[in-house]
């Protein structure tokens, strides 16, 4: 089992080894520590590997050292607790207060909305070690902002910033407490990334809650979505939904039976207003005879796929996603550059991998990894008969591209996006993802190969590409 411990050093030469002995002493194996002095000069994140009696004797005897005591330095804390309007719903937090031998230096209460009163507590802290345990016990029972503190000569106290901006994102994205515990570990995890190319960790914590907002903020009216609409052959329209970030809902209809075939859905967070576009867009959307198409397994494009019976995606795709069911790591998360940033995207936009018993492969044949772009299988749908093609890992394992040479109508998925035609709030968002996870690419190398392949394949003229991300590219237009 593993555990993470966010520990003080003592001001003390040997610190770290006398910790180091600790955990080895128990069967402990440390593998990782970070340490940022930027952001406080004695914080120091540890991960530790060990049996779970071990982990509780390590945890223990690191405490009695003193080396699980936070914000050593903090005299004052102003916290805005939120508690219900109710009779005794104070008590709990006075009696978290007294145990923690934590005296009320000022305090001020007035009525909030939804049926909850607000108070304003000055924590006189005597104790050093105290308030890490006290804000997360009273974050358990109640909702806790830090308003300020008294941390000696004004430094930032890690303990403070990191729940003050964890409790920020908690409420801001309704995580549980769980949840909120572990996009601070991944925070912490792209911060050290970034801190070792020289990035300030003010930075790191600014795009995080940037991308954070801007999913928020572009909920409920605000999810603003340009909606593209044309016939590809007699037979066959396509509608190509673009939302304000996440992935093109690509609509094709069969005019003919009216069969619907969705390729990929955007966000998990967005799923109902999603689908609320598209009943907009086919009022009897629900009788039709529908299933989806997932390119491949990144987040942005499986958040609808729980309304629909049958969802065709690649064997490594699926695999993908089975191994996400079993807690395991998805080929984006063995990529140690790339996973705390997938992880925290997932916790933002609430991901749920597709259920298995809805998968259908669309392999009828092994993939040549020797050739960028190889045939997996076809896939035809009204009076189209597509050639269903699999990269070999450049953007993610999986990836696939579908191309009608009759009809010269190819859909991409993220192996060719239209980065010069999004909607401005897209664009906006494209600008976060690469600063955060360095690259969207799993292999940049690999996907430049297949971008090369694909555009050879097409002739550079007289196709049709519905992306995985902007407008749809015409006939007329040059790659």
């Amino acid at each position: 089992m593993k555990r993470s411990f966010m520990t003080t050093l003592p001001d003390k030469t040997g610190a770290f080894l006398e910790a180091s002995r600790i955990i080895l002493a128990h069967g402990g194996n440390m593998t990782r520590a970070s340490y940022n002095k930027a952001v406080d000069a004695h914080t120091l994140f540890l991960d530790v590997e060990a049996e779970e009696h071990g982990l509780d004797a390590i945890e223990a005897e690191l405490t009695r050292a003193g080396f699980l005591q936070t914000a050593a330095y903090v005299k004052i804390v102003l916290a805005e607790i939120g508690v219900p309007d109710a009779p005794g719903a104070t008590i709990p937090v006075l009696e978290l207060l007294a145990q923690h031998r934590v005296s009320i230096s000022y305090i001020s209460s007035q009525p909030a909305s939804g049926g909850t009163v607000t108070l304003k507590l000055g924590l006189y802290i005597e104790e050093p070690g105290v308030i890490e345990g006290l804000l997360r016990k009273l974050s358990e029972i109640c909702t806790v902002r830090i308003l300020d503190y008294d941390a000696g000569e004004k430094r930032l106290d890690n303990t403070v910033f990191y729940l003050t901006f964890a409790d920020e994102m908690r409420r801001l994205l309704r995580m549980t407490q769980e949840q909120t515990s572990e996009f601070i570990y991944y925070t912490n995890l792209v911060m050290q990334q970034l801190d070792d190319k020289g990035e300030p960790p003010g930075k790191t914590f600014e795009y995080i809650s940037r991308f954070a907002h801007f999913v928020s903020e572009h909920g409920g009216t605000a999810y603003d979505c340009r909606i593209t609409a044309q016939r590809l052959t007699d037979r066959v329209s396509v509608t190509v939904i673009e939302p304000p970030c996440g992935s093109n809902i690509t609509v094709l209809e069969d005019e003919k039976t009216r069969a619907l075939l969705v390729v990929d859905g955007g966000f998990s967070c967005y799923a109902r207003l999603t689908m609320r576009v598209l009943r907009s867009v086919f009022p009897d959307f629900d009788l039709r005879r529908k299933e989806m198409l997932l390119t491949h397994s990144d987040s942005d494009h499986s958040g609808i796929s729980r309304y629909f019976d049958t969802v065709w995606c690649s064997r490594r795709t699926a695999d993908c996603f089975a191994s996400e069911h079993l807690g395991q790591p998805c080929p984006r998360e063995e990529n140690p550059n790339m996973r705390p940033y997938y992880r925290l995207s997932n916790l933002i936009c609430d991901y749920v991998p597709p259920e298995l018993h809805r998968l259908r492969q669309l392999d009828s044949q092994p993939c040549d990894d020797s050739q960028p772009l190889s045939q997996i299988g076809r896939f035809s749908f009204g009076d189209m008969d597509f050639t269903v093609l699999q990269g070999n890992g450049g953007h993610v394992p999986g990836e696939t591209v579908l191309m009608d040479d009759r009809h010269r109508v190819a859909i991409t998925g993220d192996d060719y996006i239209n980065i010069h035609d999004c909607i401005a709030p897209q664009a906006e968002f494209n600008r976060l993802a690469p600063y955060l996870a360095r690259s969207v690419n799993q292999d940049s190398a690999k996907y430049r190969r297949i971008l090369a392949a694909l555009k050879a394949m097409m002739d550079g003229e007289g196709w049709l590409l519905l992306p995985g991300h902007g407008a749809i590219i015409q006939r007329d237009q040059r790659l």
